[in-house]
């Protein structure tokens, strides 16, 4: 299957779990999952007109993005990977969207480098919302306190949750979850689904899926 195809095959599956819950397929965006991909696959997407693209590595994504980014306008870089506070400086002069805010230590150092940069860039809260130990994120009962100090004392812009449900419970369950933890923080934006499940998490209220394989077929690592 073509990268055409395939990309026409997921904007026709997005468009009936949107129309299955009466939701407006404008208020949902396809953010394609480019880690481990070679630039000339990203350029394939990139050519078709796609424009919103996600990356779990800063060392990475800094290879390949500073020269698309120069070479192409209107892109929109997302992290959707674990962020290490010694890699912030990087992240924030490179992404558009940090989707892994999950702890107060980054959270403050966002801050910071953000006000050392003059930039804002519009952040996720990460919830572990399956409370895995050896997963990042906040706990659901503490994510409205964190959002609050987030927005409250280092006024950064929170735009909404994102999360990534046990590999081994419905994920269903988890989308609901956060959806309702976004309607107690009056947070409007939700990161949640994948190749596997985006059309459950588009039912529950997701506003931006992350795919990879959906798009570009499985990875070679």
């Amino acid at each position: 299957m073509s990268y055409k195809e395939k990309l026409i095959e997921v904007q026709e599956a997005i468009n009936l779990a949107a129309a299955e819950v009466k939701r407006n397929t404008r208020d949902i965006s396809l953010v394609a999952v480019s880690k481990t991909q070679p630039i000339e696959k990203i350029e394939k997407l990139i050519s078709l007109g796609h424009r919103i693209f996600g990356e779990n590595r800063v060392q990475e994504a800094k290879t390949k993005w500073k020269p698309l980014k120069s070479k192409y306008d209107g892109l929109e870089l997302h992290l959707i990977g674990a962020l290490q506070t010694n890699k912030v400086k990087e992240a924030v002069a490179l992404f558009d969207v940090i989707e892994t805010v999950d702890r107060p230590k980054l959270a403050a150092a966002l801050s910071k480098e953000m006000s050392e940069q003059a930039v804002e860039i519009p952040c996720y809260i990460q919830v572990n919302t399956g409370e895995e130990r050896q997963k990042a994120g906040i706990y659901p009962e503490e994510t409205a306190d964190f959002v609050d100090y987030c927005k409250n004392e280092l006024s950064l812009n929170i735009l909404g949750l994102m999360c990534i449900p046990p590999a081994n419970e419905t994920p269903a369950l988890h989308f609901a979850l956060l959806a309702g933890i976004a309607e107690e923080t009056n947070l409007e934006n939700l990161s949640m689904g994948m190749s596997s499940d985006y059309e459950v998490a588009i039912k529950l209220g997701a506003t931006h899926i992350r795919l990879g394989t959906a798009l570009f077929g499985a990875r070679d690592i």
